[in-house]
């Protein structure tokens, strides 16, 4: 398989074409939702379902050099990218600051390796294993941020405990 400079490879049809990804590509300003806190939206411009195949698509989101990975979102009929805070920071944007933005169809498993103590404890505890297997990737990822963002050792551990609750009582 071909690897081209971005180290991403290649995906070819039948007859050995190279397959196009599906994206969209615009500028845009940046706008925080006064409602929403910390998340800023973007709009994105065009019919998502007819380039993506479905409304809400998982998508690599590339504002200017900065790409990470998310779903678009869809509210009152239309597509929406949230930016959280931390995307925010990672790409030094601003709220009001003008942008170049690139959706690109992610078809990549969303793959979360739990935090070191997490795992020990799934490791003994089938049933809190089975419920991490069945969260979707974004719980799996805040459960995963929130212990690994502890500075404390006491509260990683309280952290650990809460998310075992959470998994043993579903």
């Amino acid at each position: 398989m071909e690897v081209p400079f971005d180290r991403r490879p290649v995906k070819r049809t039948p007859d050995g074409m190279a397959k196009k990804t599906p994206k969209i590509a615009f500028r845009t300003t940046l706008k925080r939702e006064p409602k929403s806190g910390e998340l800023a939206l973007i709009v994105v411009p065009g019919d998502v379902r007819a380039v993506f195949g479905k409304a809400r698509p998982a998508v690599r989101a590339m504002l200017g050099k900065y790409t990470f990975r998310t779903t678009i979102a869809v509210y009152g009929g239309k597509s929406y990218v949230g930016v959280r805070r931390s995307h925010r920071e990672a790409a030094k944007l601003a709220p009001g600051q003008s942008l170049r933005v690139v959706l690109e169809l992610d078809d990549a498993p969303r793959v979360v390796t739990p935090p070191k103590e997490l795992a020990a404890a799934l490791a003994k505890d089938a049933k809190a294993r089975a419920a991490w297997d069945a969260l979707s990737y974004t719980h799996k990822r805040e459960h995963a941020e929130a212990i690994e963002g502890a500075k404390k050792p006491e509260t990683r551990a309280r952290r650990v405990a809460a998310a075992l609750a959470m998994l043993e009582s579903r």
